[in-house]
């Protein structure tokens, strides 16, 4: 049986950013050089059905690295109570 895509990732980090009044949550991803554009593709799908990510950006360097970075909105729950 094949290994779960996630298990390619050597890299994780997040951070948040404010684009245009809106709040969003930026991950980026570092990936092998050995992995297939075919496992790239399933490893971001993965991310984009289950975490509700978007790709943002995707790099892939001479050396053969790969780089995504990916994003969602944050949504804040409001009260809708008066104190």
């Amino acid at each position: 049986m094949a290994e779960p895509a996630t298990t390619y990732i050597t890299s994780w980090s997040l951070r948040k950013e404010l684009v245009s009044g809106a709040e969003f949550e930026i991950g980026q991803i570092s990936l092998p050089r050995w992995i297939s554009n075919r496992q790239v593709q399933r490893l971001l799908t993965e991310q984009a059905e289950l975490g509700d990510w978007e790709l943002m950006r995707l790099r892939r360097y001479r050396d053969g690295r790969c780089q995504a970075w990916l994003r969602r909105k944050i949504i804040r729950a409001r009260p809708t109570y008066l104190l």
